[in-house]
């Protein structure tokens, strides 16, 4: 046997160094460089019977000489290479071929029907490839068949009956991308005659037609691992499938509909892995469940809707590792002693129920594996423990979430020493005082929606990648060594009552990304040196005290294009192998008004979200012609300035715009009609403006906004507004009279109306008094007008008083 696996050739051997070798067995050049040109030199070796080309990266397609003269080999394993096309025929000439390893490649195409020849072949693995069409044909003649995985190839299905009559048939697996594959299983007259040890079928069409747990698994006393996840399978929960398999180490049924009680009737001593997460179980969990599972290891009953209270029995799962049972109903105190014997527990999660009560029963301070524990969005209460986690083998992934509850106090101490830890989320909270961290050493920390004030901390941290403090109490100026942080992607100190200008060290966090200082009382200009953050995509500094010109800069440096990857939430696997596996995620998630409505975006939809809001300000001048270049934007955001001057017709240029909003300045002249070419275009407004002409053509997007976003504006015309425009004002043609009778003789311009009436009022007033001071004798005669009219009303107010107080003496 000749082994040069993992020796890292990078491809130098050749026809010579093989030509001594003729008589050689067992070859194995696994996870090495070679090119596909290797297979050349492999012809003379006819007497070999295992060949090993795994992880080797070798590209391009097979032909029928590459393993012509191979005729003698039991095992070829091309596993992790890039090879593509079709199936050569060649395979089919290897007869005493035993085991065929062609998973993850790219093949594709049907396989070859003449594969049925291969009636040794015992270990069948295509898996990751893209083979299509049925296979159903070549499945019944190779009755050897022990192992043979199918998954993630574009097959259109099979019948499960065809393995009737494989009684060595010890594994089945096929994982799908999507459910289009169907595989029908059920067969009322079927007793098999294999004996299976595993079983995975994942994200498939399975029994499409009953959509019922296969019953031939009643007579598979054998099976190891069970995996029939995300097939909407429905039906009671399947206890008997545990009472007839007491061998079964995983039983992965998540993502399906079963429906029930979670109870199992026999002790389970070989089970470590059981996932029921996501159906649609019920009721309360049996209060011997740490009985029935002494050797549990990983258990997921999340997304149900069991409800009570945690059994006690809990605490005898001394080797319990993985416990989540959240998104329940699940309620009531947490017994104080409930996790004491689960001393392996490093994975606690008991999020989005309805727990309560104080936090004393807290097993991270004695659980010593212990480094994800996550009850949010429950009701407990009360101060955090003082004393200091026994967190141990901390890694970047470990984190702490106790948000959306309702605990207060201040902040523990303890939190500033952990170091190298994920991270921390504490918000929505009633916690109060100041941050007491001189210094933090984590990658997340969130304090948002909490009771928190003073100053904020002058630390800074090399680790720190998002910084949520948003909506607390914060007073005083942004220190600039709170910005010292080079690492910072997320900073979100918004809805604080932070005052003074924005430091000029804001430019040292050159990775930032999501810049949210809105709501406070920040003064002074913008500055020039957020022209820095080139990797900007995120920027709020409305509902400030902003004055001074918008920095023309923003347009040229700022990207607000999609940063890639930079808000993917940190994620960590926890997995047994082959058994089971579970997602967990620190979620990046923001805040940000646009659309008119203020939406929270995290994740994926966060990478692709891009917005700049400088409303509820003082800014004055002109829109900068160069925040037209800002092609990658979503939403902008100028509305509630002093702006002046006219609106930019680079603004056509933000072709993925959804959001424009300019109300409420003072713009004036016409609306560019290039912005019709903005298509994407959900939201816009002029209103409250001095501009003025025709609005934009009603095409496309401008098709679909009312006379709201134009109101405020007195000389705008033309539709969706009732002011229709002149033909004076569409040509330099004169009107004709056919036009003028179109027009109501009531529709006046008011403010026409009102300055020449005032200007007349005026002049017919200095004209009588000019006259006045001319003639002498109208002057008198004017002033004797004058005189009689005064007596006249003075004698006739007096004799009707004295008429009245006769009466009422009387």
């Amino acid at each position: 046997m000749l082994d040069l696996s993992y020796y890292q050739l990078n491809g130098s051997l050749t026809f010579q160094d093989f030509r001594c070798l003729s008589k050689l067995k067992h070859l194995d050049l696994g996870d090495n460089h070679f090119k596909r040109e290797i297979l050349r030199s492999l012809g003379t070796l006819s007497a070999l019977t295992s060949l090993k080309l795994d992880f080797n990266h070798m590209e391009g397609p097979l032909y029928d000489q590459d393993f012509a003269s191979l005729r003698s080999l039991e095992v070829l394993n091309l596993h992790g290479n890039n090879f593509n096309g079709s199936l050569p025929k060649c395979l089919c000439g290897l007869k005493k071929l035993e085991e065929l390893d062609l998973c993850w490649n790219s093949f594709e195409g049907t396989l070859p029907s003449c594969l049925y020849n291969l009636t040794s072949l015992q270990q069948l693995d295509l898996n990751g490839n893209q083979f299509r069409g049925n296979i159903s044909s070549l499945i019944v003649d190779l009755t050897s068949l022990k192992y043979i995985d199918l998954s993630y190839n574009l097959f259109e299905g099979l019948s499960f009956s065809l393995f009737a009559n494989h009684s060595k048939l010890e594994s089945f697996q096929f994982r799908c991308d999507n459910k289009k594959a169907e595989i029908e299983m059920e067969n009322s007259n079927w007793v098999p005659l294999f004996k299976l040890e595993s079983l995975v079928i994942s994200n498939c069409s399975l029994n499409k037609q009953s959509h019922q747990l296969m019953t031939f698994l009643f007579h598979q006393h054998s099976l190891r691992i069970l995996d029939l996840s995300h097939n909407g399978l429905k039906g009671p929960f399947p206890d008997w499938l545990f009472r007839n398999n007491t061998r079964l180490k995983s039983a992965i049924l998540n993502h399906n509909s079963f429906t029930g009680h979670f109870h199992l009737s026999l002790c389970l001593n070989s089970t470590y892995v059981i996932d029921v997460s996501n159906n649609q179980l019920n009721g309360k969990l049996q209060q011997n469940i740490g009985e029935i599972l002494p050797n549990i290891r990983y258990l997921q009953l999340s997304d149900n809707s069991f409800t009570g209270s945690l059994p006690s029995s809990f605490g005898n799962m001394s080797l319990l590792d993985t416990l989540d049972v959240s998104l329940n109903n699940f309620s009531g105190e947490v017994p104080k002693d409930l996790f004491v014997g689960c001393s392996m527990l490093s994975n606690l999660v008991l999020s989005n129920n309805y727990f309560e009560g104080h936090l004393d029963w807290v097993p991270v301070f004695n659980l010593t594996e212990l480094f994800i524990f996550k009850i949010n969005h429950n009701q407990f209460s009360g101060a955090m423990p003082n004393e200091l986690p026994n967190f141990v083998d901390i890694t970047f992934s470990s984190f702490l979430d106790v948000s959306n509850n309702k605990m207060s106090g201040r902040i523990p101490t303890w939190i500033c020493n952990l170091t190298d830890f994920g991270g921390i989320l504490m918000q929505n909270n009633n916690f109060e005082g100041q941050i007491p961290c001189e210094t933090i050493s984590f990658e997340l920390l969130d304090l948002s929606h909490n009771l928190l004030d003073g100053s904020l901390p002058l630390w800074s941290s090399t680790r720190l990648r998002h910084l949520h403090l948003e909506e607390n109490n914060f007073s005083g100026s942004i220190p600039e060594p709170f910005l010292n942080m080079s690492e910072l992607r997320t900073l979100d100190i918004s809805d604080n009552k932070l005052s003074g200008s924005i430091p000029s060290a804001i430019s040292k966090a050159s990775n930032l990304g999501i810049l949210l200082l809105g709501g406070n009382q920040l003064s002074g200009n913008i500055s020039t040196q957020l022209c820095q953050l080139t990797n900007i995509t995120l920027m709020d500094l409305s509902r400030n005290l902003f004055f001074g010109t918008i920095p023309r800069c923003l347009g040229h440096t700022l990207s607000f294009g999609i940063f890639e990857a930079q808000y993917e939430a940190t994620a960590f696997i926890i997995s047994f192998g082959d058994t089971g596996s579970s997602l967990y995620y620190l979620d990046v998630e923001i805040s940000f008004v646009t659309k008119y409505r203020l939406s929270s975006y995290k994740n994926d939809i966060l990478t692709y979200m891009s917005g700049l809001d400088l409303s509820c300000n003082n800014l004055t001048g002109e829109i900068p012609l160069e925040l037209g270049q800002l092609q990658g934007i979503l939403a902008l955001n100028l509305s509630h300035n002093q702006l002046t001057g006219s609106i930019p017709k680079s603004f056509s240029n933000l072709t993925e715009v959804e959001s424009l909003d300019l109300s409420h300045n003072r713009l004036s002249g016409e609306i560019p009609p290039q912005l019709i070419e903005l298509t994407f275009l959900e939201v816009f407004s002029v209103a409250y403006n001095n501009l003025s002409g025709r609005t934009p053509d009603r095409k496309a997007q401008f098709g679909t906004f009312d006379a709201s976003s134009y109101d405020g504006n007195p000389f705008l015309c033309g539709l969706p507004l009732e002011k229709n425009c002149t033909r004076r004002d569409d040509s330099p043609t004169p009107m004709h009279s056919s036009d003028v009778s179109d027009e109501k003789w009531y529709k006046v311009d008011q403010m026409v109306f009102f300055t020449s009436f005032s200007v007349t009022y005026i002049i017919f007033c200095l004209g009588v008094i000019a006259v006045l001071y001319i003639n002498t004798h109208w002057r008198l005669r004017c002033y004797n007008l004058v005189e009689d009219c005064m007596y006249s009303c003075y004698f006739s107010v007096v004799i009707t008083l004295r008429k009245l107080s006769v009466c009422l003496y009387n």
